[in-house]
């Protein structure tokens, strides 16, 4: 069974900084690609940054330059720092772990943290 665990989310001032991280356990299967993706209240959910196995990032428009994805193949874990953060990246932000299967691929989701960025 596929077990995701999120942390770092929390209030914040603008400006400020949060870390958020996510452990995905219970495969024998490789992980590809991990991503967050975030949902703010009465919006769709939105990719913020994803990053291959090999390490290459993809970001969206609107936290280029702030925000920076990372991991650790050997622990399994995605990191996004967020940095100069802004009330607009208030959201319930989710992390996505691509499984490569036998045949195919299967994604999984974590339960989701909440960023909340407010004076």
């Amino acid at each position: 069974q596929v077990q995701l665990v999120e942390s770092g989310g929390g209030l914040v001032q603008p400006g400020g900084s949060l870390r958020l991280s996510c452990t995905a356990s219970g495969s024998i299967f490789t992980i590809t690609t991990m991503g967050w993706y975030r949902q703010a209240q009465g919006k769709q959910r939105e990719l913020v940054a994803d990053i291959t196995r090999a390490g290459s990032t993809n970001y969206a428009d609107s936290v280029k330059g702030r925000f920076t994805i990372s991991r650790d193949n050997a622990k399994n874990t995605v990191y996004l720092q967020m940095n100069t953060l802004k009330p607009e990246d208030t959201a319930v932000y989710s992390c996505n772990v691509v499984y490569q299967l036998f045949a195919g691929v299967r994604d999984y989701w974590g339960q989701g943290t909440q960023v909340t960025v407010s004076s």
